[in-house]
């Protein structure tokens, strides 16, 4: 059988990256973004640590299930939900769900009675790399009348979720949330939880802001909105898993195509597991074993038989890259297993674990 990509994640990080979300937030909770690597043993390793897990379908609330993590440890916090889907969460013992719609809202209350529920709301945030645009949330002012109308639906309004866009380059944006939480806290008696949700950026080809930066911005806003401080939960994904992924290919080819340009062509491309390269949003970083010889630019690609599979229109590669060279991409923990298909017959990428030794885990 020929060689083909695969993802080998360092649990080790992982567990660190935890521990540095600890120390540059530590009133938080730290509620993981399911969606980012939903493997087992990322999962498992969470829960020991502490975490809760934030679920977008029911097929991540059984993901978690299968790991031996409780539904009360899981907020669904995909507003976009089928009825069913809803009382099915409800079913396996989720009771926390968000919503950013009066029907939402309904629904939640007749499929899954008695749940606590935030509103997930959309102020004008700076853009992020990848940002959500109008796709999520309600204007902050619609929030107050929807968590007023939740407990006459016999729902516990739990409190106000944002979420400033993945991969958020600016620490200011958070600030932005947490001020249109705060009138929205002192219209509504009661609420508790402030999500501050994910985006905490992560370094692919260039430096970003560190999680103690942000942190730090996130701690001066609560400071000057919050004066009693609410219950926090932030929800990272990118930024727990990210750097523990290190995703091993292979050059399949490398040529001049008809456009001029010096083509290299890999054995995993956008549909493999590379999706976030669309755009070049995510410019990951390409090692290679010849990364001392003189670069050029290059297109890179993927194998498939699609005109859009192209990583990278110029990307600086070694001049001497020959076919079956390998090709190591950093800081690919996140969003690469979880969006790769089969598409056009392309095994999807594996997955190898580097544990955690039991001494490092009991310590």
């Amino acid at each position: 059988m020929p060689s083909r990509p695969y993802l080998t994640i360092d649990l080790e990080t992982v567990r660190k990256n935890v521990l540095g979300l600890r120390a540059a937030l530590p009133t938080a909770e730290i509620r993981y973004a399911v969606k980012a690597n939903p493997a087992e043993p990322i999962l498992r390793l969470l829960v020991n640590l502490g975490c809760t897990f934030d679920v977008a379908s029911v097929g991540e609330v059984d993901l978690c299930a299968a790991a031996g993590i409780d539904g009360a440890l899981m907020t669904f916090g995909n507003p976009l939900r089928k009825p069913a889907e809803t009382a099915y969460a409800f079913a396996r013992g989720v009771r926390r769900f968000t919503f950013d719609t009066a029907a939402g809202l309904q629904a939640i209350a007749e499929n899954a009675p008695g749940s606590g529920v935030e509103c997930r709301i959309a102020p004008a945030f700076p853009s992020s790399v990848t940002p959500f645009g109008h796709k999520f949330g309600c204007a902050p002012e619609d929030a107050i009348e929807l968590l007023t109308q939740a407990p006459r639906l016999e729902l516990h309004a739990d409190g106000v979720a944002f979420h400033v866009g993945s991969q958020q380059l600016d620490p200011k944006a958070w600030e932005i949330g947490i001020r249109c939480a705060r009138d929205i806290f002192e219209a509504v008696p009661g609420l508790t939880t402030l999500n501050l949700g994910g985006g905490i950026p992560v370094s692919y080809d260039a430096r970003v802001p560190g999680v103690g930066v942000v942190g730090d911005a996130i701690a001066d806003a609560l400071g000057q909105h919050f004066p009693a401080l609410p219950h926090i939960v932030i929800e990272p994904g990118r930024a727990v898993v990210g750097s523990a992924g290190t995703l091993s290919c292979e050059v399949v080819s490398v040529r001049t195509g008809t456009d001029g340009s010096r083509w290299v062509y890999l054995d995993i491309g956008r549909y493999g597991g590379l999706a976030e390269t669309e755009n070049e949003y995510i410019r990951y970083r390409l090692r290679t074993k010849r990364d001392g010889d003189p670069v050029d630019d290059a297109v890179v690609a993927g194998p498939t038989c699609d005109g859009d599979d192209v990583l990278y229109r110029r990307y600086p590669l070694p001049v001497t890259l020959r076919a079956g060279d390998l090709v190591e991409i950093d800081s690919a923990g996140a969003y690469t297993t979880s969006y790769s298909s089969s598409f056009n017959g392309f095994a999807c990428l594996t997955t190898e674990f580097v544990e955690v030794t039991d001494a490092v885990t009991t310590g």
